[in-house]
């Protein structure tokens, strides 16, 4: 499902005190992730005691913990996550379905040149979608901004409130025109697959118009906070006028079906995945999200006993892997539950205003292999960053096209992008320990926002989780190690990496990830 634009829904509930921090551009090296020394056998809880940064303030029980985000139905945020372990490999296997449901995707590498997905679904199931589309055809392209801005996104005003709620879809295929203070047309465009649109413009005063789509009416405008209504007069679709001395990135309409929406499309499959083997980094991931439903399709023998088992679907490598039925995904999460005991999965902390400091960064490449490439490009109407994909073609390599949701067909997108730096450590040729578990810190470097940050990780256990014997998930720092680092609310991607891993910039603002392969490993 589409999630609307962060920004608009972190004032209301968030509280937060964070310290400014500068980070250096240039060539980053990574360091080893132990706290105490380089050995990987050495854990950063024989070290001297660290201080530990304060618990975030608990989020009401409305918001998703793991997205800084209200979510539709709060009930499901007393459901533990479900954990499934999607494949990467063969090629076949993109797009996959469901990645854009997940609060939180983990990257890592499984050797042979192959990396893997877990997924973290939490407050929200996925769902198929045929998505409402306008009149006019759906833009595709990322938006590349060149001056001052004017946008933002045409939405589906589900509930009819006027307010665009966080879990409302976006709608492509609109017709969006822009005036000029005399109502002379001078640009035009369609909103994209989640119903983003812009224009880049110079100082000046401005109107937007939106074109109705058959069968649909305007939203109410004017219903609550600006950056969350509808901005155009219901019977004409114009905005007020628009004076333009900085971007403006809050001129959106909502949109009421009349009708039930008709298609020739058939809905997509109601499944997930494809769905893989277990990793061993995959217990240690689990263990941080109490009660969590880890599903696998199998694993081998010396890993198998390591991870836990909430359910096994076939090792089906046709297409990429199984493809697991969403009703019984949600099953096994319910079955799998335990105790009774509040879940509470707040760890980190967000804030829609970027962080001081940072440097510019508007694409990182990641090059794991010469046929495993994918790129992040920052998309400024989103403020968040689109994912390029390749398709493992010999005949062609590192050939990138953006990357889309097979439940939904919408473009995917992820607020923040982070690459974890964890020492890999080589059990055979085919299979690593990758050290995520309990007492263990490390650099990473954080994407939101268009900006770079140099940040530090953290699975130390906090006074609460000694307390309550109920772990919390991975954390993320200012470099002090101490204060937490602001996540922008929605969605997260983490890259875990080796720590000889190395991120240059090669030109202003575009950053290339190149992974070191650990010794021994095949």
């Amino acid at each position: 499902m589409f999630r609307s634009n962060p920004r608009f829904h972190f004032l209301f509930f968030i509280l937060i005190t964070f310290l400014l921090s500068n980070c250096s551009p240039g060539v980053v090296t990574a360091t080893p992730t132990s706290a105490t020394a380089t050995d990987p056998k050495i854990k950063s809880s024989t070290a001297e005691p660290t201080t530990q940064a304060p618990t975030p303030t608990q989020y009401p029980e409305f918001i998703n913990p793991l997205t800084g985000l209200a979510v539709q139905d709060p009930s499901l945020l007393q459901i533990p996550a479900t954990l499934l372990s999607i494949s990467h490999f063969p090629a076949t296997a993109r797009p996959q379905a469901g990645l854009s449901f997940a609060p939180y995707v983990f990257e890592v590498y499984i050797t042979e040149g192959a990396t893997r997905f877990l997924t973290t679904f939490y407050g929200q199931y996925p769902a198929p979608e045929v998505p409402i589309t306008g009149n006019c055809e759906v833009r595709r392209e990322i938006f590349t901004q060149t001056n001052l801005l004017i946008g933002n996104q045409v939405w589906d005003d589900a509930n009819q409130n006027g307010i665009h709620d966080a879990w409302e879809n976006g709608i492509g295929g609109v017709c969006v025109n822009l005036y000029d203070s005399n109502r002379q047309l001078l640009q035009q465009t369609t909103t994209d697959t989640n119903g983003y649109y812009g224009f880049n413009v110079n100082p000046g005063s401005y109107y937007v118009a939106f074109a109705k789509p058959d069968g649909m009416a305007f939203t109410p405008n004017h219903a609550g906070n600006t950056e969350q209504d509808s901005d155009v007069d219901p019977a004409s679709g114009w905005s007020d006028p628009i004076n333009v001395s900085s971007s403006v990135l809050n001129v959106d309409v909502g949109l009421i079906p009349l009708v039930v929406p008709t298609t020739t499309l058939e809905l997509p499959p109601a499944k997930v995945g494809p769905v893989r083997s277990g990793r061993l980094v995959y217990a240690d991931i689990a263990a941080f999200f109490p009660e969590s439903c880890l599903i696998y399709a199998f694993a081998s023998a010396e890993v198998l006993v390591e991870l836990p088992k909430c359910a096994f679907v076939y090792h089906d490598i046709q297409g990429g892997g199984y493809m697991l039925d969403i009703n019984e995904m949600i099953q096994y999460t319910k079955d799998n539950q335990k105790s009774k005991d509040k879940i509470d999965y707040s760890s980190n902390v967000y804030s829609g205003e970027p962080p001081a400091g940072g440097a510019d960064a508007i694409r990182l490449d990641e090059y794991i292999a010469w046929l495993n490439q994918s790129a992040w490009v920052y998309d400024p109407l989103y403020q968040s960053w689109w994912r390029y994909v390749d398709t493992a073609d010999p005949n062609a390599p590192g050939i990138l096209h953006s990357e889309v949701d097979r439940l939904t067909n919408r473009q995917l997108h992820f607020e923040n992008v982070i690459v974890l730096f964890a020492i890999h450590e080589v059990v055979s040729p085919t299979n690593l320990r990758i050290h995520l578990e309990q007492d263990w810190v490390g650099n990473a470097i954080l994407f939101r926002d268009g900006k770079k940050y140099d940040i530090r990780w953290s699975t130390t256990a906090t006074p609460e989780e000694l307390q309550t014997g109920r772990r919390k998930p991975i954390q993320f720092f200012y470099p002090d190690g101490k204060t937490p680092f602001p996540l922008k609310p929605g969605h997260t991607w983490v890259i875990v990496v080796t720590p000889e891993t190395a991120i240059t910039e090669k030109s202003a603002g575009n950053w290339l990830l190149q992974f070191y392969q650990p010794e021994g490993a095949k």
